[in-house]
C-alpha cells in the first residue's frame, strides 16, 4: 500500500479546441504503434484526469507533450500554464520542440519562458518495421538534430527520450557527449521486440545506458507493448530496469490516459506497488514520487 504522495511524471491532456492532435482528431484514425486509440480519441482535460486517479494520492503531476501538431507546441505550453496558475496542475511540463527546426534556438528560448517548462519531448522512435516506427528515418543520427540537441543545455532543459533497444547504443553515446544534459528515458525503453534477439538487445541497450549517470528512467508504457498485461507478465522488465539504474534513476510514471487502453490507473499502479512490495521504505519512495521530483525539479 502506498501511504505517502505519489508523484505522477508523465500524464498527458489534450483540449481539441485549444490544439490539433492528428493521432487523435483524424478520421479516420491513423495507425498507432500504441494500439487502436479510438477509445480516448477525445478531448481530455484535467477533471478526467482526477477522476481517473480517484483513491491515490497524486500530489504532483508532469504533462508530457500530448502529440499537437508542431505549429500548436507553445499555444500547448500556454494553455497548460494557464491551468497550472489556474488549478495547480501539472506542476512541470515537458514541452514539443522540433530540434531540427532551423530557428530550434529561439524556439527552446521562448517553451523556457512558461514558469513549469522543464524540459523538452520529440518522440524519437524509429523501427524498421513500418507498424512499429513513429519516423521515416532514425532522428538519432540526424545532424541536424544532434545540433539541436546539443542547446538543450544552454537553456537549462532536460530531454524525455522516447526510443526503441535498436537506438539505445546511439543514445548512450549522445549521454556520453552531453554529461550536463538531463536524458530521461521514457516508457522503460519499449521492449518491443520480444523475441530472444529483442530481449538480449534491450537488456544490453537498457545497460549502456544506465552506465550514463545523466539518463533516468521512466517505468511506464509496458501495457503498450503487452497489452494482455499481468503484473507476472511486467514484473521482469520493471525489476531489471531497477537494478540497472537503482530507485535513484527510476520513476513510476502513468503515461494516462494512453496506457488506460489497457486498464485503470489503479490496476498499473497497484501493479508497480505489487512488483516492488518488498522494497525499503526509502526506496518505494524514491520510485513513486522523489526521483520524479528531483528529475524535473518541482520542489
Amino acid at each position: 500500500m502506498i501511504d505517502f504522495p505519489i508523484v505522477d511524471p508523465h500524464q498527458h491532456l489534450w483540449d481539441f479546441e485549444v490544439c490539433r492532435y492528428p493521432w487523435l482528431m483524424d478520421r479516420p484514425l491513423p495507425h498507432n504503434p500504441a494500439g487502436d486509440c479510438s477509445a480516448i480519441a477525445r478531448p481530455y482535460g484535467l477533471d478526467d484526469y482526477l477522476r481517473d486517479t480517484v483513491g491515490w494520492n497524486i500530489a504532483r503531476t508532469v504533462h508530457v507533450d500530448a502529440g499537437a501538431v508542431a505549429d500548436d507546441a507553445l499555444r500547448e505550453s500556454a494553455w497548460l500554464q494557464e491551468t497550472a496558475d489556474r488549478r495547480g496542475y501539472p506542476h512541470g511540463i515537458v514541452a514539443y520542440a522540433d530540434l531540427r527546426h532551423p530557428r530550434i534556438d529561439q524556439q527552446l528560448a521562448a517553451q523556457r519562458a512558461y514558469r513549469n517548462v522543464r524540459g523538452i519531448r520529440q518522440i524519437a522512435n524509429w523501427h524498421a518495421d513500418p507498424l512499429k516506427t513513429y519516423n521515416t528515418q532514425d532522428p538519432l543520427v540526424d545532424p541536424y538534430w544532434l545540433r539541436g540537441f546539443a542547446l538543450l543545455r544552454k537553456h537549462e532543459l532536460s530531454f524525455d527520450l522516447q526510443i526503441y533497444p535498436g537506438q539505445m547504443p546511439a543514445a548512450a553515446a549522445l549521454a556520453a557527449r552531453h554529461p550536463d544534459t538531463r536524458i530521461i528515458l521514457n516508457h522503460a525503453g519499449m521492449p518491443t521486440d520480444r523475441d530472444a534477439a529483442g530481449l538480449a538487445a534491450w537488456r544490453r541497450g537498457m545497460a549502456q545506458l544506465a552506465r550514463q549517470p545523466n539518463v533516468l528512467v521512466k517505468i511506464s508504457g509496458l501495457a503498450m507493448i503487452d497489452r494482455q498485461w499481468t503484473v507476472d507478465s511486467i514484473r521482469p522488465f520493471v525489476l531489471d530496469t531497477i537494478e540497472l539504474f537503482g530507485p535513484a534513476r527510476c520513476m513510476f510514471a502513468s503515461n494516462f490516459p494512453v496506457d488506460r487502453l489497457y486498464g485503470e490507473f489503479g490496476r498499473h499502479y497497484q501493479a508497480y506497488d505489487d512488483v516492488v512490495a518488498a522494497f525499503g521504505d526509502a526506496e518505494r519512495r524514491q520510485l513513486f514520487a522523489d526521483t520524479a521530483m528531483a528529475a524535473y525539479r518541482l520542489d
